[in-house]
């Protein structure tokens, strides 16, 4: 396969305002890569980031996608009028992820964290509301639960999940139908030594593994809670982590193409190292394109 529907998940570097400049310049040379998309979290400050706006003014083509913009962090009246501020200047290609977060972060901000599926629903009607709004084919939903996924098929472009393995993939496409978007985050290290690619794993996941949404999601994937405890089974952490040459990079974003993804995230986990996997992207990229 040639030309595969793949972009880039960033945290960390990207987020950090005094390496702004360094992430565009890193954005124009992912766009020239060949990869379609870059989705960037939202942090959880209140409202939208600048930094969408700066990366879109970097770049041409590429989509940039909040995965994920936090529904207790932004307004709906927030969200839309940032939405239509950069839609304005670069139309189509700034693509609106929603999530219902998680309890921690929520609370830290001094909110109470509860319902979080009827909290989206109430948050879509409230956007709806907006004039201008945000089109549907430009919203997508952070989703792991059945009920989540079917809401967003039906009040949105489809779904981003994240921290998920094949399976999940899978599943999400058989609960959201064929025309929705399923465009899945899949967690990558290139490194062929079973042992550091595992401790690279298990360092990125171990928030996660603490989080109640992904360890739900999990066990309902067939993970008991023994092989999610101490950093994750061994299982636990290739399911949800490829690593190895690039050829096995490839072969995984080829596995969630073929059980349903409409396009691949990768998020390329580098360990301690303060620079922008560039080396990595450019590897990846001559093999997926």
């Amino acid at each position: 396969m040639t030309n595969r529907p793949v972009g880039v998940w960033g945290r960390g570097n990207w987020l950090d305002h005094s390496r702004r400049t360094e992430a565009c310049e890193v954005a124009a040379e992912i766009e020239a890569l060949g990869y379609e998309s870059l989705w960037l979290s939202a942090g959880f400050e209140d409202g939208v980031p600048s930094l969408f706006g700066d990366l879109l003014d970097a770049t041409n083509t590429l989509t940039i996608a909040s995965g994920v913009l936090s529904i207790w962090h932004s307004t709906a009246t927030q969200t839309a009028m940032a939405y239509n501020t950069l839609d304005r200047v670069h139309p189509g290609r700034f693509l609106l992820g929603l999530g219902a977060s998680h309890g921690p972060m929520v609370e830290a901000t001094n909110q109470i964290y509860e319902r979080p599926y009827s909290r989206m629903v109430h948050y879509l009607d409230e956007l709806a509301e907006q004039q201008p709004g945000v089109p549907i084919e430009n919203l997508i939903l952070a989703a792991l639960g059945p009920r989540m996924l079917q809401l967003a098929a039906e009040r949105s472009s489809g779904a981003h999940p994240y921290f998920v393995p094949v399976e999940y993939t899978v599943l999400a496409r058989e609960t959201m139908g064929q025309e929705a978007l399923l465009i899945p985050e899949q967690g990558v290290v290139l490194e062929s030594d079973p042992r550091i690619a595992r401790a690279i794993a298990r360092n990125h996941m171990e928030l996660y593994l603490s989080l109640p949404n992904y360890t739900s999601n999990l066990n309902r994937l067939g993970f008991d809670d023994d092989e999610i405890k101490n950093g994750g089974s061994d299982r636990l952490v290739d399911a949800i982590i490829a690593w190895g040459d690039v050829d096995a990079i490839v072969e995984r974003v080829d596995e969630h193409l073929a059980a349903g993804a409409s396009s691949v995230c990768l998020q390329v986990l580098n360990g301690d190292s303060p620079e922008f996997p560039l080396r990595q992207y450019r590897d990846l990229a001559a093999a997926l394109f």
